[in-house]
């Protein structure tokens, strides 16, 4: 077998000499443009995941990387003058020039050509002569380029602006440095890569950047390995005090934008891409260099073990990209954290540096717990002492997810919420014993706050005709009852959220065809224009002045009942493609008139509601929002920003952040929490109280959440679904005795904690 590699990195030259160890018999040959000794960066970072895999795969290699590893278990934060450490990770670095030696050393010593100064030949060439051709070839490949109809590439240029140093200042542990300058918040991420030197990497947002003049600098042309002196210059200024004297040292160093690569595929024909020609990660996360290592091994396996190239490259993706695609994930979250890391600059510090230790979401309040018990309980006395401060009571170590919340004059006993659940078991809009069942046993299962599904405010505001409503007194009567149980039965509060299905209405239950239109008994349905959520659904009737006022009394109405049963809380659901959501999107709201347009003419419908409702509910008010519509030219998370504010200014006390499902276009970033960065981006710029929603499941979560200020209460939906006590038992999981159980379960309550001693 003849295989080449294009580019001399660490993907490529670890693919070869496991490829040419596996079998000695291939012919292996690596091109690299530069010369042996030519490198860019100064250090490289492994997890000791990474370094377990490399010495399974390698243990030669690995033998001699370990001998120049500098380890540490630290990380420093020193934001605008205060300083936190916290311990118990496991890191490793190497000097990136070291790096490429041994792993060029080695792939000579195997009998792999390896080709310094020497361009690789034309792809086709490369593809004719060869049974495997390795795109090593980085961030801007050209084979990656010359093959985008196959590999289907996105690359998209971020807006935060870095640049790359090394520094003689011994730093001992990875350190984070924030400061203050008057232009703005600049930030360097530091970690040493032997015993003298240590990568110093700035960073700032591309306003502040402009805002310094840097923009000129970067517009300054450089020779090829020239540094940017005037950057380096400005940069030594603004972190003299941290740098003691020492000096930043460049290496072709000047500003950047980082380039996230993602590829639909990663192979075409014979030809597979490695490294930073498939994907890129954030540095803030870790370092490129482990993801092409680890790319290395599963390609080299993956040919070893299947029978043809074409089944080796299947498999490889099969194994790489969801592996990938996960930590691109979080990747992306510390990105877009960095990138508006100047909104977080007026928290205390004890959540600053809290947040940023959870940013990619992949390090958790629990997992920290794990790492260093002793930060985690600073943490845990600050948030008792903040929440005392606020006239709540709460014991130190109390879990962040159990400490008390108030909501004007509402108490509530943890930040658990059970979020709206659609159940589709109402008969003529009226609840029924399902209801009480439904939210009886999760209110008496722990959770602070229990919501009702979306209670229409009249007959045709219904989504299906399964759906409950609040439109006469008979159905406020039965809503009553609920009420009555969940008050008396447990320390829960009840929301009744209000809602209108608008073009979204008229439509099957969930299970018999969501989203699908009736066959029959179908109901006239509004909008704010006439364009259909689907092109199976029906048209809705533009909405008159009349249609509005009708709407807007109806709200009011219905909360009056609500009242008058005794709800605690009142949400209006301008979320999820329903009647407001509708107006408040551009994809749907076409109108002309003071309704439509701007953002302020399309949020004039859902503040009327608001200003109508809360001039006679005199309780805490939360609205439900889409904060994007995940759609080229839809709402957007800037919008809901705005909108936030709007919403505050009307009386609104706290923002349900939800996304999406305004449009059959929307192409949501799925994953674990990823709506809760729209909840922690409106509170942090607004102020307001914000809930999360979505893909919330643990312990884990919810604690870290709310330990980080990245919202106020945590709404879980599908959990409660199938764990109706997930409250209790998660005061259970963290044998935590402050939270009350109902006297009827305390009995099993102590059988499942002894159970539990070892």
């Amino acid at each position: 077998m003849k295989i080449a590699s294009v580019g001399g990195g660490p993907g490529g030259l670890f693919s070869a000499i496991l490829l040419k160890k596996s079998d000695p018999t291939r012919e292996i040959t690596v091109y690299e443009r530069n010369a042996a000794d030519d490198t860019f960066g100064f250090g490289v970072v492994f997890s000791q995941e990474t370094l377990d895999n490399i010495a399974d795969a390698d243990p030669e290699s690995f033998g001699r990387i370990e001998a120049g590893f500098r380890h540490w278990s630290a990380i420093d934060t020193d934001f605008l003058g205060v300083r936190e450490r916290s311990d118990g990770h496991a890191f490793a670095a190497l000097e990136r020039k070291r790096l490429l030696a041994i792993l060029g050393e080695r792939a000579l010593e195997l009998g792999v050509d390896v080709r310094y100064r020497t361009p690789a030949p034309a792809l086709a060439d490369l593809q004719r002569d060869n049974d495997l051709v390795i795109a090593s070839d980085g961030v801007n490949s050209p084979i990656r380029t010359a093959l985008a109809e196959h590999l289907h590439p996105s690359v998209d240029r971020r807006s935060a602006k870095y640049v790359w140093f090394g520094t003689t200042r011994p730093f001992d542990c990875f350190t984070f440095l924030f400061v203050e300058t008057e232009f703005g918040l600049f930030w360097a991420h530091i970690y040493p890569f032997d015993s003298r030197r240590a990568t110093f990497i700035v960073e700032t947002d591309e306003q502040t950047w402009r805002r310094a003049g840097l923009d000129a600098y970067a517009t300054v042309a450089r020779k090829p390995g020239e540094n940017d002196e005037a950057t380096m210059a400005f940069c030594e200024r603004i972190f003299a005090e941290h740098l003691d004297g020492h000096a930043l040292i460049g290496n072709n160093s000047g500003w950047l934008s980082f380039t996230v690569i993602r590829n639909r595929s990663w192979s075409a024909d014979n030809v597979a891409l490695v490294g930073d020609a498939a994907h890129t990660a954030h540095f803030s996360i870790g370092s490129g260099t482990k993801l092409a290592l680890e790319d290395a091994i599963s390609l080299a396996a993956s040919v070893h073990r299947e029978p043809s190239i074409e089944a080796a490259l299947k498999a490889y993706e099969d194994d790489r990209q969801p592996v990938v695609a996960s930590l691109q994930r979080s990747a992306q979250t510390s990105l877009e954290w960095f990138e508006g890391a100047a909104r977080y600059r007026d928290l205390p510090p004890e959540q600053f540096v809290f947040q940023l230790l959870t940013r990619s979401q992949r390090v958790t309040y629990d997992n920290l717990k794990l790492r260093d018990v002793s930060y985690v309980d600073r943490l845990d006395r600050w948030l008792a002492d903040r929440t005392r401060a606020l006239g709540l009571s709460v014991v130190d170590g109390t879990p962040p997810m159990f400490h008390p919340y108030t909501l004007r004059g509402v108490e509530l006993a943890n930040r658990i919420v059970v979020s709206p659940m659609a159940q589709y078991s109402a008969v003529d809009g009226m609840p029924t014993d399902w209801h009480l069942v439904h939210l009886g046993g999760r209110a008496v299962g722990g959770a602070g706050l229990v919501m009702t599904e979306m209670t229409c405010t009249s007959p045709d505001a219904r989504i299906t005709p399964g759906c409950p409503g609040i439109w006469n007194d008979e159905q406020a009567a039965a809503w009553g009852r609920v009420v009555e149980f969940v008050h008396a039965n447990s320390e829960a509060k009840i929301g009744l959220q209000l809602g209108h299905a608008g073009r979204k209405g008229s439509t099957k239950v969930m299970w018999e065809g969501i989203d699908d239109p009736l066959d029959d008994g179908n109901w006239e349905i509004l909008g704010p224009s006439p364009i259909p959520y689907r092109s199976d659904s029906a048209v809705p009737r533009e909405m008159t002045q009349d249609d509005i006022d009708a709407v807007i009394t109806d709200h009011v109405a219905a909360a009056q009942r609500a009242a008058a049963v005794g709800f605690d809380l009142l949400e209006l659901h301008f979320a999820h493609g329903y009647l407001v959501s509708s107006f408040m999107s551009p994809l749907s709201n076409h109108r002309t008139d003071g309704y439509g347009g701007d953002l302020a003419g399309r949020a004039r419908f859902g503040l009327e509601i608001l200003d109508a409702v809360r001039a006679g509910w005199t309780g805490p008010i939360s609205v439900r929002i889409s904060a994007t519509d995940w759609v080229d030219g839809g709402f957007t998370g800037d919008d809901a920003v705005a909108l936030a504010r709007m919403l505050a200014e009307h009386g609104a006390d706290i923002v349900d952040v939800s996304t999406g499902q305004t449009s059959t276009d929307a192409e949501p970033a799925y994953g674990r929490l990823y709506q809760t960065p729209f909840a922690d981006r409106i509170r942090q710029e607004t102020g307001i109280p914000t809930m999360t929603v979505g893909a919330i499941a643990s312990v884990e979560d919810a604690n870290t959440i709310i330990a980080s200020g990245r919202a106020d209460l945590c709404c879980l939906a599908r959990p409660h679904l199938v764990d109706p006590y997930w409250t209790l038992n998660a005061a259970l999981d963290q044998d935590y005795r402050g939270h009350p159980a109902p006297k009827q379960y305390r009995a099993g309550m102590g059988a499942r904690r002894r159970a539990q001693q070892p």
